[in-house]
């Protein structure tokens, strides 16, 4: 299968990127999942943009949102990310809105909130589903879009280049290996454009706020490749996710309570009703996602407590149910009513910061290969994700690298001199008593990352994790080169290669800054001011 536009991934920015590139050429959106089933469907809080005049709050400005990225990010954004970035947050939401999405409005005016480390209310909204109705918009206007194949429960294996094939001195994509899910045929989709949207990996971690999905494939892919990657040290860990030890569904495990509950007014307090926050950082509830989330981590280990609480309770009578219908409604499902007593909270992996090197055009180290969204590493985020500025960021790019692939590979021709693919080779089928060992090797290398490579990270932990993501990732290479592919494989073997990244890059990093925090080095230091660049070859 031949297309003009590759695009592996369908949440903001996949989507983002695909409507807009059919009107030149073929594209093929492939995901793993159903398309609803990504981080952007699952975003509650909102997306960050500064509108024009008359439309934002009156004090509110471009410079403001950029001194408060800068901030949040701890010395390691890159300014001119941030800049370019958020300058195009007025046209992001006119996009969004031209292609369906609603947001919540007072007449003329959005309803804007303000969520923690952000200085002015400027996050637009649709009440406490904003992402799931972004998905919604994105998905419709993409099926009804000509040009446009959506190819669902099709997961990405590998990228075929040309250094793989040994065939060229430059390096640059060709195509890659799919895996059709319900047939379990391998096919080769051939393709010198192919942009990388899949999402971040907080499946890695044992508490996630994530989907199932979210895996870390791109990374893992573009890693195998030869593609530069950076900063996956920088997990961020939100604050809020619902404490319920009785659960046993992965939602319930997992609920996440969005920051946008924090802005509206509710405040963290420990077992005591004391609001803990302020003795760690004057914004208290509102400081940013590393600081409450570390506050959170060191009050529980302080007292022993299993949680803290998140306390709506002041707030007027009905006002959780009318501004937070989503969160109150499930939450009440699990049997707690949030308008009568506070909510427990413990922090859970949430977002990546770090991930494929891109320059502000979405182009990787890789000739022809693109990555835009949570899988990228534009410099915007830095040391830590401020609040909203994701979905901002996946719509952003996804314009903009566009625009750079028109410029240099403008579709119509495959490029000349391209190699043969060989076809895919298939393994063996997996005998039951291997597939329980691949289940328990996804919960060992969950388990490991959240006891050894979590909020509070020492050499020694990091050290025992490298250790045991060792013998993993030997017995993943078994039953990835001895059986037949299918899902569980494949993600098993993203999952470990991400996993060790992330190690790799914090043993790297001889400081504590942002959302990396290591007891052995408590203070940041001038000369890791810097990004953590690796590459595996």
């Amino acid at each position: 299968m031949t297309t003009d536009f590759l695009v592996i991934g369908a949440g903001i920015a996949g989507l983002s990127f695909a409507i807009k590139a059919a009107r030149h050429g073929s594209v093929t959106v492939i995901t793993k999942n159903q398309a609803l089933n990504s981080n952007t469907a699952w975003a509650q809080g909102g997306i960050s943009a500064v509108l024009p005049e008359g439309l934002r709050a009156a004090e509110d400005s471009v410079e403001k949102h950029v001194a408060d990225t800068l901030d949040a990010g701890a010395g390691l954004c890159h300014e001119d990310a941030v800049r370019t970035i958020i300058a195009e947050g007025a046209a992001t939401i006119e996009e969004l809105v031209e292609w369906g999405v609603a947001f919540d409005r007072d007449d003329a005016s959005y309803q804007l909130g303000k969520e923690g480390g952000h200085s002015e209310r400027r996050v637009l909204h649709a009440k406490d589903t904003t992402g799931r109705e972004i998905a919604t918009s994105l998905l419709e206007t993409a099926r009804n879009t000509p040009n446009l194949t959506l190819l669902e429960g099709h997961f990405a294996i590998d990228l075929i280049t040309t250094a793989k094939l040994g065939a060229a001195t430059e390096d640059r994509i060709l195509g890659a290996y799919v895996l059709e899910e319900s047939t379990g045929d391998v096919q080769v989709m051939r393709s010198d454009r192919i942009v990388l949207a899949t999402g971040g990996c907080g499946k890695t971690y044992l508490y996630t706020t994530n989907p199932d999905s979210a895996t870390g494939d791109g990374v893992a892919m573009a890693w195998r490749a030869g593609a530069s990657i950076a900063n996956m040290e920088f997990v961020q860990f939100h604050p809020t996710c619902f404490y319920n030890p009785g659960a046993s569904g992965p939602e319930a495990r997992s609920f996440l309570v969005s920051e946008a509950v924090r802005g509206e007014g509710a405040l963290l307090l420990n077992a005591a009703g004391e609001e803990f926050t302020k003795n760690y950082d004057p914004r208290g509830s509102l400081a940013p996602r590393d600081i409450v989330a570390r506050a959170i981590d060191t009050e529980l280990k302080k007292t022993g407590a299993p949680c803290v609480f998140l306390d709506a309770t002041r707030k007027p009578k009905g006002f959780m149910k009318e501004r937070f219908p989503f969160i109150y409604e499930t939450l009440l499902n699990f049997g707690h009513d949030a308008e009568e007593a506070p909510i427990p909270v413990v922090p859970a992996a949430h977002y990546q910061c770090g991930g494929v090197v891109t320059d502000l055009e979405g182009k990787t180290t890789i000739r022809g290969l693109f990555a835009i969204g949570e899988v990228a590493c534009t410099g915007l985020h830095g040391a830590n994700r401020l609040a909203s500025n994701s979905l901002l960021e996946g719509n952003v790019m996804a314009r903009r690298a566009l625009a750079e692939i028109l410029r240099l590979y403008p579709p119509g021709k495959q490029s000349p001199g391209a190699p043969g693919i060989p076809p895919w080779e298939h393994g063996d089928t997996a005998p039951p008593d291997e597939l329980v060992n691949i289940y328990h090797n996804w919960d060992e290398i969950r388990r490991t990352m959240w006891d050894y490579v979590s909020i509070v990270r020492t050499d020694k932990r990091l050290q025992r994790a490298a250790f045991r993501l060792r013998n993993l990732r030997m017995e993943v290479r078994e039953f990835y080169w001895g059986y037949r592919v299918n899902a569980d494989i494949l993600e098993l073997r993203n999952l470990v290669a991400v996993a060790a990244l992330i190690i790799d890059c914090a043993v790297r990093r001889k400081e504590s800054r942002g959302i990396h925090f290591t007891l052995d080095y408590p203070e940041p230091l001038e000369e890791y001011r810097n990004d953590t660049v690796v590459r595996r070859f």
